[in-house]
């Protein structure tokens, strides 16, 4: 009987150790992990590199991406940055927000509330739908991105992929 207590209490510490390893979704941590994702998913790599999405970066060698969750406050919390390497689109950094002044014609900024994000990242609609109803807050170059909607939404699908703690706020 002891013994059963004591495998229940080190399960329960293991559980909780997990859980704390979950970053806080769009934290500079869960980025880092979404910028690995990013890599592992040949179609969206392939893509932006053969559409010219990757090329298009305002001559500093990469493009950004901020993210955040607007239920979460009003300013980016998490960064991506993408180059062309190896005839691919390659995320080569993901984690704090870094670049203070973007270029509207080659960056991106994106968010939604929490809900909105989750809805996404399980494929339950698309970027053209979120947008179009309000759901996802967009700046950045529109027709570059319209010309670029599938991998758009494989980049969505990956809220759902990397494992993110929903439950509390990122910290700037």
């Amino acid at each position: 009987m002891k013994s059963r207590l004591l495998l229940g209490i080190a399960c329960a510490g293991l559980a909780q150790q997990a859980a704390a390893q979950v970053p806080v979704l769009m934290s500079p941590q869960w980025a880092t992990q979404a910028c690995e994702a990013w890599n592992k998913e040949p179609e969206l790599t392939g893509a932006l590199f053969e559409s010219g999405w990757v090329k298009n970066d305002a001559g500093r060698g990469f493009k950004v991406m901020q993210l955040y969750r607007r239920d979460c406050g009003e300013q980016p919390t998490a960064e991506m940055r993408i180059v062309a390497k190896d005839d691919k689109a390659i995320c080569v950094f993901g984690g704090a927000v870094q670049t203070a002044k973007l270029d509207s014609g080659s960056d991106y900024v994106m968010s939604a509330d929490t809900s909105r994000w989750l809805e996404m990242g399980k494929g339950d609609y698309g970027p053209m739908r979120a947008m179009m109803l309000s759901r996802l807050h967009f700046s950045g170059p529109k027709f570059e991105a319209m010309g670029n909607m599938g991998p758009f939404s494989l980049f969505l699908l990956l809220v759902g992929k990397v494992p993110g703690d929903a439950s509390r706020c990122p910290t700037p």
